[in-house]
């Protein structure tokens, strides 16, 4: 776990020192989503507010001493023509490792999809989303699953 969370953090620094001029950024918690209860970083690839991006973020639960850390990595899509409302799409994996408390672990992974509403003002600020987040994985699919979250942007 150790070694992903360096990893993760390596990659930030990297997309930072590769984007000289400053692209839409921003830190949010969601609670649902493909993280459960995370803090997650989103950042355009280009210098724009809209279009193609990305979200990573580090998220755990923990019930009857049985949790888990959950780290969802996805790509998202920002569409929009206010420059603050915004129509997202995005897909992606979230990494789950835990136990129960007694020395069992596991590791496991599940795709999710995001079809949501962002709303994130050009000049930094409150952001808001709310999204429809089917899940799957191993067996299971789970087409109503959802999440909200509020955060900053600069």
């Amino acid at each position: 776990m150790k070694k992903l969370f360096l990893f993760i953090l390596l990659a930030f620094g990297t997309v930072n020192l590769i984007n000289a001029q400053k692209a839409a950024s921003s830190i949010f918690f969601e609670l649902g989503g493909p993280g459960l209860a995370s803090i997650n970083y989103d950042r355009r690839f280009s210098h724009k507010e809209d279009g193609l991006g990305f979200r990573a973020g580090f998220g755990g639960l923990e019930i009857d001493h049985a949790g888990g850390i959950l780290v969802p990595l996805g790509l998202n899509y920002l569409l929009g023509k206010d420059n603050k409302n915004y129509f997202e799409l995005g897909a992606g994996v979230t990494i789950v490792s835990g136990g129960d408390g007694s020395g069992d672990t596991f590791q496991s992974t599940f795709g999710h999809l995001n079809f949501g509403y962002r709303l994130q003002p050009r000049n930094g600020g409150f952001t808001f989303r709310a999204a429809i987040n089917p899940v799957f994985g191993n067996g299971f699919f789970i087409p109503y699953y959802g999440g909200v979250s509020f955060g900053y942007k600069f």
